[in-house]
């Protein structure tokens, strides 16, 4: 098995958006935002390949939508997904299995794309199998009101209208090594992947956990729709994390790829950051 960070630029969003009632004067402290309130983000994917399966887990903005949705988020950042596959010398007809943790469109807007005289939205991976969970997609399918806007139907009806779409039922085993877990605190049927990877456990961390500083229980994203559960969620999920010394690869987190917990008397801490690249060497 390889493991290979995957960049496909980055976004900005509102920093009260991201740490809800946390109070600016504290979070911009760990994560600082721009003269606008915005802070900048990675979209960053995970590929493993064993064998001859090649799976990624999620796959960004994409590039499908108009220039009038585009600037709303100030995309920046010269690696997209296409480059940095070209730089392990694959593209996206390589991959075997796209995962979707969730389908909001800054998790899931790269798996649609248009065809060549944009009159069809197409599967971008058209050799791979799309594995969404159960939950996830009855939810994103029949929106409500206050995720709506983050569930875009050009990202989600051509997967099944492709037969492409694969649904995860519950959780376990997916691929060999390859674990999924749910959690519903943040979206309904959110897919936490963990990787057997050399003895370690990888977890793709998604929006559970969207970054480092987000690791204190209070600090919840105001975009989470239960953050009650979440806080059950990361309370639950940090025990195993320490317990098994997980290492948490972090999606939207611009400044840290991956990191270690400890358990101190304040809860859980950061013990150490890293690139993901100095696991495996």
């Amino acid at each position: 098995m390889k493991l290979y960070s995957i960049e496909t630029r980055n976004l900005k969003l509102d920093g009260g958006a991201m740490f809800g009632v946390v109070p600016k004067v504290m979070w911009s402290k760990k994560y600082p935002a721009d003269e606008n309130n915005l802070i900048n983000l990675a979209m960053r994917c995970l590929l493993v390949i064993d064998g001859d399966r090649k799976i990624l887990i999620d796959n960004g903005i994409g590039d499908k939508q108009d220039e009038k949705f585009l600037k709303h988020f100030h995309l920046n950042g010269e690696e997209t997904l296409k480059s940095s596959l070209a730089k392990l010398g694959l593209s996206k007809d390589d991959i075997t299995d796209m995962v979707l943790t969730h389908l909001h469109f800054d998790h899931t807007g790269g798996s649609i794309e248009w065809n060549e005289d944009k009159t069809k939205l197409i599967p971008a991976f058209k050799n791979a199998k799309y594995w969404v969970s159960k939950a996830q997609w009855e939810w994103a399918t029949k929106p409500n009101k206050r995720e709506k806007a983050s569930f875009l139907g050009e990202n989600i009806q051509p997967m099944e209208e492709s037969g492409q779409l694969n649904i995860i039922e519950e959780e376990g085993e997916l691929f060999p090594n390859f674990h999924v877990k749910l959690f519903n605190g943040h979206t309904d049927g959110q897919v936490i992947p963990h990787i057997n990877y050399n003895g370690r456990t990888v977890v793709f961390m998604a929006d559970l956990l969207p970054s480092t500083a987000h690791i204190p229980m209070p600090w919840v994203m105001a975009y989470d729709t239960r953050p009650l559960l979440t806080l059950q969620e990361k309370e639950q999920f940090y025990e195993e994390a320490i317990e098994n010394d997980y290492v948490l690869f972090f999606e939207h987190d611009i400044y840290n790829e991956c990191c270690r917990l400890e358990a101190t008397e304040r809860g859980p801490k950061v013990k150490e950051t890293f690139k993901l690249n100095e696991l495996l060497e």
